[in-house]
């Protein structure tokens, strides 16, 4: 048996004197308890003590570098991340892929691209991370042809069986919009009981707009046995809101509760955003009351869910209720509520919110002065919309497009196009957003050379077809008398909506071709397209410029029994000025007391039009005195009167009329009309002598006069209708602006070019007869656009037919 061993005893304090003087034994640590400090740190957050730790370390292995390498890469300082690589002793597959994955991560995917392919080079195999990581950064940037590379790549190191990796190139191709690819490599994985592969695929139907796969995707994963997980929900309450599966919805919300998800903010948020947008307000707002914590991407999803059912109010209530609770708002909070306030034109609650954002610092966003922008343009406020866009530091497309598109809808078409050439010339990238407003803006111009200008800018950016732009073009060229450029632009889109068709009926009415309008209508019936409000309009209006009083009629009561569009004020003043025009007065005025609704000016401007084409004073009268309670300081009902008193002969009431005119200021609007010639637009007023090549002009009027009597022209002298002398009354009708025009486009334009001529009333009968006769005599194609439609004349003929 062995003895214990004896240790003999040193009594401890003779020596603690020695001890508190001497200096402190230096304890290094070693590699592995430096490595899990490294690990802890970075993990935590603290990547700068971390890299305090790494400097200090006496010795480092390939384990200290790769650690402080991904720290800083997974931290987005990846600046300091590649310079500690490019230090690295021995760089690793670990290495490599650390790096990428931070470049990958934090959206630099090209620069991740490069490092993949560089690692190859360098004899290094990617592991499945690598490969996992270099497939987000394609996803990322919907870099398909790099992610087909990276396939191949798989595909030849026989990774395409690995779930991880197969579950990158699902979401690859999925976000790449090659969803079929996606679904191909989804079915062909023989363990698919990973819940992130299923999340992808549910994931990428979703975000390719297909709502219905993304859900029966979903109900084959419940029935596989896979769960859910903080993902997968989102995207499929995302897809219940794309189709308005609300039923589903509810389902999925039972779903979530069990599944214990209903506390993560993520999901409640989706779940708010589903409600919302499937029109149940209050089930979202009970989510949002449920909630644990304040979330403002919940908030705004309710606020923009309200907005999108055409509750402002409410949306306006959600946001005082955030500001009550000094929630932290952010970029998708104001403009939902700007967005709010323009649909319900509060202009006042938008200065009010301007204020709040100028005291947030909100100001220096872009995203939110876009929607602030667009709030005041929308509300009619253009001086505000003009000061908050000029005070914006940065201005992008969207920044222009609101203040353009403002202008187009209040009309100030001029405006718009100089904005639109003043974004071209800050080098602005244009989408097709801008450019269909430009377009509507030439339109409502009229200006057809600047209009194909902009369709060329179009066709150069490369956008393809847009639905959008496509309406506006056809739009553009049919308002400007092209009516086969309008076409061949119509035939040629991929997509037609209701727009389009009622865009080219309204065109084929404008430019004298109203049974062609009603030929489109019945092609857009049998293409399943429903017609809206404004595509009765444009068939009705079709109707009367054509004289199919019995074809108008039928459509006319079909608008209610067939569509149950109730018919506005635009629909009866059609039906009063069809009715008007056939001579069917009294059935136009019985139509007119059979209103629902109080006959607004329009309806009362149709009648008096037919009034004064079929000289019936009394109804006349009753129609301009109704205008004048209506309008007072509108010429046009004066006019009309005056010259319904004038063609009657009954001169005393014309003066009359026109010294009330005075009395009550009211001015009236000079006739004027303009030809464009070379870019630059000549205008000229009746009798108008301003013009540089005045006597050349006034020469080719008086020579086309004598052509023209030759051919049997006879002035018509109702259209004269000053109480002068009949050689003065000829004379005077001789030089109105539209013969002054026409004469200088036989001077200016070349043969062979129509000739296009556009006035801001309408043609009076005289100059109709002696342009038709013109067009004979010179052997010219006349485009006339006068304030009603267009008047093609060719060969001694008008497309109107002698009927508008």
């Amino acid at each position: 048996m062995h003895k214990k061993l004896q240790t003999p005893h040193i009594p401890i304090r003779r020596y603690l004197p020695a001890l508190r003087h001497s200096k402190p034994i230096a304890i290094i640590p070693s590699v592995y308890h430096s490595n899990c400090l490294l690990d802890q740190l970075w993990k935590s957050g603290r990547v700068n003590e971390a890299r305090h730790v790494f400097d200090k370390m006496p010795h480092r292995d390939e384990f200290s570098w790769n650690t402080m390498i991904a720290a800083y890469a997974n931290s987005g300082r990846l600046t300091e991340a590649h310079r500690l690589f490019d230090e690295a002793p021995n760089r690793i597959s670990i290495t490599w892929s650390s790096l990428i994955s931070g470049y990958s991560r934090h959206g630099r995917g090209s620069e991740a691209l490069e490092l993949f392919w560089r690692m190859q080079l360098e004899g290094l195999k990617p592991n499945q991370y690598t490969l996992g990581s270099i497939l987000r950064a394609c996803s990322t940037s919907a870099a398909l042809r790099r992610g087909e590379q990276v396939h191949a790549h798989v595909l030849k190191t026989q990774f395409d069986s690995n779930v991880f990796v197969v579950t990158g190139l699902v979401d690859m191709y999925a976000k790449c919009k090659r969803i079929s690819e996606a679904r191909y490599l989804f079915e062909r994985t023989p363990d698919r009981k990973s819940h992130v592969l299923w999340t992808a695929m549910v994931t990428g139907y979703s975000q390719n707009g297909d709502g219905l796969k993304a859900i029966e995707c979903f109900r084959d994963m419940r029935r596989e046995g896979v769960g859910s997980n903080q993902f997968t929900f989102p995207s499929v309450l995302t897809a219940c809101a794309m189709i308005s599966g609300w039923k589903f919805g509810m389902q999925l919300h039972g779903c979530i509760i069990q599944s214990g998800f209903s506390g993560n903010v993520f999901v409640e948020s989706a779940l708010i955003d589903m409600y919302a947008k499937c029109g149940d307000l209050n089930s979202g707002k009970e989510v949002l009351e449920g909630m644990k914590g304040e979330d403002v991407v919940s908030w705004n999803c309710l606020i923009v869910g309200s907005v999108r059912q055409g509750f402002e109010e409410e949306a306006l209530s959600l946001f005082k209720k955030m500001h009550s609770r000094d929630m932290k708002f952010d970029d998708f909070t104001y403009p939902s509520v700007f967005n709010s306030l323009a649909s319900s034109m509060d202009v006042e609650n938008g200065k009010s919110v301007h204020c709040s954002i100028i005291k947030t610092g909100f100001e220096a966003s872009t995203h939110v002065s876009n929607a602030l922008v667009d709030m005041y343009a929308k509300c009619g406020s253009l001086d505000h919309a003009f000061r908050a866009f000029d005070k914006m530091l940065e201005k992008d497309v969207v920044s222009w497009t609101s203040l353009i598109t403002g202008c187009v809808h209040l009309g100030f078409h001029e405006e718009a196009l100089k904005l639109f050439c003043q974004m071209r010339i800050a080098g602005v990238e244009t989408d097709d957003f801008v450019i269909a407003s430009a377009l509507s803006a030439c339109a409502g111009l009229t200006v057809l050379e600047l209009g194909r200008q902009v369709h060329v800018i179009f066709i150069r950016s490369g956008f393809g077809s847009s639905l959008s732009t496509d309406n506006s073009l056809v739009s553009m060229y049919a308002k400007c008398g092209c009516i086969e450029d309008a076409h061949r632009i119509f035939d040629s889109m991929p997509i037609r909506d209701v727009v389009s068709w009622t865009a080219l009926i309204v065109g084929h009415a404008q430019n004298g071709r109203g049974k062609s309008s009603l030929q489109l209508y019945e092609e857009m019936i049998k293409s399943g397209t429903r017609p809206d409000y404004v595509t009765f309009i444009g068939l009705l209006f079709a109707c009367s410029h054509a004289g199919l009083v019995d074809d108008g009629c039928r459509y006319f009561e079909s608008m209610h029994k067939a569509y149950g569009i109730s018919p506005g004020p635009d629909h009866y003043a059609c039906m009063i000025d069809l009715l008007g025009r056939a001579g069917k007065i009294n059935e136009a005025e019985e139509l007119l007391n059979q209103m629902t609704t109080k006959p607004d000016a329009t309806v009362w401007k149709a009648l008096l039009a037919a009034c004064r084409v079929h000289r019936n004073i009394e109804l006349g009268e009753r129609a301009a005195q109704s205008l004048f309670e209506l309008e007072p300081k509108n010429s046009m009902p004066y006019v009309l009167l005056s010259n319904i008193y004038s063609a009657a002969g009954r001169w005393d009431k014309a003066a009359k009329i026109r010294r009330l005119m005075k009395s009550k200021g009211v001015s009236k609007e000079p006739g004027c009309s303009w030809i464009e010639v070379n870019s630059v637009v000549h205008t000229f007023l009746v009798e108008d002598r301003s013009h540089p090549m005045m006597v050349e002009i006034y020469s080719k009027v008086d020579e086309m006069m004598i052509l023209i009597k030759e051919a049997g022209y006879v002035p018509d002298m109702n259209f004269a209708l000053h109480d002068v002398d009949e050689e003065g009354k000829e004379l005077g009708l001789a030089y109105h602006s539209e013969k002054l025009a026409l004469a200088f486009g036989l001077l200016s334009v070349p043969p062979g070019v129509p000739i296009r001529i556009f006035k801001n009333l309408r043609v009076c009968g005289d100059c109709h007869s002696a342009i038709k006769l013109i067009s004979k005599v010179v052997g010219r194609h006349i485009i006339l656009r006068d304030a009603n439609c267009f008047h093609h004349f060719n060969e001694g003929l008008c497309s109107c037919k002698d009927y508008w």
